[in-house]
């Protein structure tokens, strides 16, 4: 009989382990998924804002190279892609602005354009961008 008891205290002691290590990993997947989920947050954010502003027919030229350009689309994250925007740099022909942008009359960057009004040169923070859109902020 006492051989019979060690090996039931050594069930339950596995039995509690395993719900031990259950628990834990519970607990990290959940603390994983609010990671990702505040991750994801993060970065489209901007999503419903940039969806705006290309719905009032406004558009963004900028450089592949321009440092303010970068600056400017970092200020959406991965929601950047929403907003229209014309690459005004041709890659092999240094100095020379693509048709669409010596059309609009861009000469430096980046450079908004919101409708018929005149051109906006600089970067813009997303407050001026939603008074000249009337998009609402997140």
């Amino acid at each position: 009989m006492p051989n019979g008891r060690k090996q039931e205290k050594g069930s339950a002691s596995s039995g509690e382990a395993s719900k031990k290590w259950l628990t834990y990993g519970g607990f990290v997947l959940l603390l994983a998924a609010a990671y990702f989920a505040g991750l994801y947050y993060k970065n489209h954010k901007y999503d419903s804002f940039a969806k705006c502003i290309a719905t009032r027919n406004a558009k963004m030229y900028g450089l592949y190279w321009c440092p303010h350009c970068a600056d400017q689309k970092a200020m959406f994250g991965d929601s950047f892609h929403y907003i229209p925007y014309v690459e005004c740099a041709i890659k092999d022909q240094p100095g020379v602005l693509a048709p669409a942008c010596q059309a609009a009359g861009v000469k430096l960057f980046p450079t908004w354009q919101f409708g018929a009004e005149p051109p906006k040169e600089g970067v813009l923070s997303l407050r001026q961008l939603s008074d000249k859109t009337g998009c609402s902020l997140p």
